[in-house]
C-alpha cells in the first residue's frame, strides 16, 4: 500500500493506516491545506471538482466536495470527466482552482488528488511545495461557519463545452472527417473515455464507431496504461472488425494512442510526432517534449526549419517551457498532446481530431503513413527501490558505467551515447525508477535498457 504526496497533489492506494495510504484523513488534510493555499491567493471561492471512473471515484468526491463546502468554498462537481474537460472549465466559469479525482494510468486500487491553479494547469513547484508544508506543519485553516459553508452545484455541460471547442479550431477538417467514412473501434477501458470519445468522434462525423469496455464502473479490462502489453484485446479487434484504425486513451483521457489497421500500434511516441507534423505545417513554430520523449519530434522540427526544445519530465515542466518559448505544439511522448490554442494542458479528445484531419489527407492506410516517419525504436524499463533509499547514488553508478556519455542531470539522468540515448529518473508517481532508451533498432534500444536496468537493480 502506497501514499505519495508531491507537489502537484497527493497520490495513493484506498484503504489502511493513514500516512501510508490515501485514506479519508489524507484526503481531508490535503484538500484543506489547498484551501488555504486557494484562499491566499485571492482569485474567487470557487473550486472545480470532477473525477474518472475509479471504484472509489464517487467516495473521494464527496469527502473532497464536503471539505471544500466546509473550508467556505463553492463547488462545481463535474461529476464523471477527463482531466482535459476539468482543466478547461476552470477559467472558463472564473474557478480559484480545480480538483481531478483521478490516478491516471495506476490500477483500480488507486486514487489522486490532481490540483490545478486558476488558469486550469497543475499547480506550479512554488505552489507545490507551500501546500505540502502547510500539511507538514499540521496547520489547518479554521473550518467556516454555518452561516459561511460553501455552496454546491453540478455541472453536465462541460464535456460539450470542450467538444465545441475543438471543433471550433480551424486545424480541425470535421468535413474531411465525415467525408472519409471511417471505421474506428475505440478502448474505453471502463472509465471516463468509454463516454468522452465516442462523443467527439460523432459529432466529428466518424461513420463506424464500436467501443470495447464501454461501461464506465472503474473495473479496467486491463492493466489502464495503454502500452502494447496491455492491448492485446483491441489489436485483435480492429483487424478482425476491418477497421481503419483504433483509439486507446488511459482513465482521464489526457494519454492517447493508436492502433494501425494491422493489429501493430502506430506508437505511443509517434502521437505527437504525427499531430507536431500537422501542427507545423498549418502554422510553423517550435515544439517542446520531454526528455524522454523520441528525437522524432526534432527530426519533424528541423523538417519545418523550426526549433525543438526538451524539458523536463512532467506536464507542468513542459508546459512553462513551451510558453518561454512559444511553442505551437509540445506534450510527452507517452500520448500527451498539448496544443496551446486549445489550452495548456494534455488532451487525448484534441489530439485524435488533429490526428484524424492530418490522416484522412494523406489518403493511406495507417501503416502506410506510419512508414513516412523516422524509424527509431524505443525500450521502457522500471526499477523498483526503496523509498528510503537515495535514488541519486544510483544514478550516479550509472553514470560511472558511461564514462564517454554526455551527461544531462537536469531531470535525473540523462545519457547521449553513439548508438542512442538512456533516460533514467524518478517516477513523481511510484516507487520506481524509469529507464527509458531510444536507437535506430529494437534490438539496440533493449540492449541499452537492459543494461541499465542489471547497474540499477545489482
Amino acid at each position: 500500500m502506497t501514499l505519495i504526496a508531491s507537489v502537484s497533489g497527493i497520490r495513493g492506494t484506498i484503504g489502511g493506516q493513514p500516512g501510508s495510504n490515501l485514506t479519508p484523513q489524507d484526503m481531508v488534510s490535503f484538500v484543506n491545506a489547498y484551501a488555504a493555499l486557494l484562499l491566499e491567493q485571492g482569485h474567487g471561492r470557487t473550486v472545480v471538482v470532477g473525477r474518472d471512473a475509479r471504484i472509489s471515484g464517487d467516495m473521494v468526491s464527496r469527502l473532497v466536495c464536503g471539505t471544500l463546502m466546509a473550508c467556505g468554498l463553492d463547488v462545481i462537481d463535474l461529476g464523471l470527466t477527463t482531466t482535459p474537460t476539468l482543466e478547461m472549465q476552470v477559467p472558463r466559469v472564473g474557478a480559484a482552482g480545480g480538483i481531478v479525482l483521478t490516478a491516471s494510468h495506476n490500477p483500480e486500487e488507486w486514487n489522486a488528488l490532481k490540483l490545478l491553479d486558476h488558469h486550469g494547469c497543475f499547480i506550479g513547484s512554488e505552489q507545490g511545495a507551500a501546500l505540502l508544508q502547510k500539511v507538514q506543519k499540521g496547520e489547518p485553516i479554521p473550518y467556516a461557519t454555518v452561516h459561511n459553508l460553501g455552496q454546491y452545484h453540478q455541472d453536465d455541460s462541460a464535456l460539450e463545452a470542450h467538444i465545441q471547442d475543438i471543433l471550433a479550431l480551424p486545424l480541425v477538417n470535421r468535413q474531411a472527417i465525415a467525408a472519409a467514412g471511417l471505421h474506428v473501434v475505440v478502448d474505453g477501458i471502463n472509465s471516463s473515455g468509454a463516454v468522452a470519445v465516442p462523443a467527439l468522434l460523432t459529432q466529428l462525423g466518424v461513420h463506424r464507431i464500436e467501443v470495447l469496455n464501454d461501461e464506465p464502473n472503474g473495473r479496467f479490462a486491463h492493466n489502464p496504461e495503454p502500452l502494447r502489453e496491455h492491448l492485446d484485446e483491441i489489436c485483435t479487434e480492429v483487424v478482425s472488425r476491418q477497421a481503419h484504425m483504433g483509439i486507446v486513451v488511459d482513465p482521464d483521457v489526457d494519454r492517447l494512442a493508436f492502433v494501425m489497421e494491422n493489429g501493430e500500434l502506430f506508437g505511443e511516441e509517434y502521437t505527437l510526432v504525427a499531430v507536431a507534423d500537422y501542427v507545423m505545417s498549418q502554422k510553423p513554430g517550435p515544439a517542446v517534449s520531454n526528455l524522454s520523449s523520441s528525437r522524432a519530434l526534432s527530426d519533424v522540427c528541423a523538417r519545418y526549419e523550426q526549433p525543438y526544445h526538451a524539458s523536463p519530465v512532467g506536464e507542468v515542466h513542459v508546459v512553462k517551457a513551451m510558453r518561454a518559448s512559444g511553442a505551437v505544439i509540445g506534450g510527452e511522448g507517452n500520448g500527451g498532446i498539448i496544443l496551446p490554442d486549445l489550452h495548456y494542458g494534455r488532451d487525448a479528445l484534441v489530439g485524435i481530431a488533429l490526428f484524424l484531419t492530418h490522416y484522412v489527407e494523406q489518403g493511406l492506410t495507417m501503416s502506410q503513413w506510419r512508414s513516412t516517419y523516422p524509424a527509431y525504436a524505443m525500450a521502457k524499463e522500471k526499477v523498483t527501490f526503496d523509498p528510503q533509499a537515495d535514488p541519486e547514488l544510483l544514478l550516479q553508478r550509472l553514470a560511472d558505467a558511461f564514462p564517454n556519455a554526455v551527461k544531462n542531470w537536469s531531470d535525473g539522468l540523462k545519457l547521449d551515447l553513439e548508438e542512442g540515448w538512456l533516460h533514467v529518473r524518478k517516477s513523481n508517481t511510484e516507487p520506481i525508477l524509469r529507464i527509458y532508451s531510444e536507437a535506430n533498432h529494437a534490438h539496440a534500444a533493449a540492449e541499452l535498457a537492459s543494461q541499465a536496468r542489471q547497474i540499477l537493480g545489482s
